[in-house]
């Protein structure tokens, strides 16, 4: 158990930080992961990577946090929120925020890998390579996933504004 802690700790600690943004948060819930992971190995059946198990056992943790706490899932793009609070302008904040709950509802027509493909790249700043590795494929796969959803929400954005490429 200690050689599976110490090959994925960091993965799972990046993962939970890349949603969570909170570096006390993160490390206790990369804690008690390994702990439920100890608790119910037997139930891993191989048919992902033992990290993507992991990140897995990591995210439930997290959603159940957020839900004792009765706090919401943060949903911020890659420091998006910290334009709305530095702005004076309300105005401005009021538009960026609608664009950015826009986006969101366009993520949510993607298909579920590759709208968490997403997510996990530009709110976890994570690499392809370990975006492979959590999702149970390989970078080339988290790449071209990235870039497929990137292009449908442009085309999305476009048509919707009557602009054509």
């Amino acid at each position: 158990m200690e050689e599976l802690y110490e090959q994925n700790a960091e993965i799972v600690y990046r993962f939970l930080y890349s949603i969570c943004k909170n570096e006390q948060l993160a490390e206790d819930l990369t804690q008690e992961t390994f702990l439920q992971a100890y608790k119910s190995i037997e139930r891993f059946d191989g048919s992902c990577k033992i990290s993507s198990w992991l990140c897995q056992i990591a995210k439930h943790l997290l959603y159940r946090h957020y839900h004792k706490t009765k706090r919401e899932i943060p949903v911020a793009l890659d420091g998006t929120e910290d334009l709305f609070l530095e702005s004076s302008n309300f105005d401005g904040r009021v538009i960026a925020k609608l664009e950015l709950m826009e986006v969101f509802k366009e993520m949510q027509k993607l298909p579920p890998a590759m709208r968490e493909v997403i997510y996990l790249r530009i709110t976890g700043e994570l690499t392809f390579g370990e975006i492979g590795e959590i999702m149970g494929k390989n970078e080339n796969w988290a790449r071209v996933t990235f870039y497929r959803g990137k292009e449908i929400l442009w085309k999305g954005r476009e048509n919707k504004n009557g602009r054509k490429k």
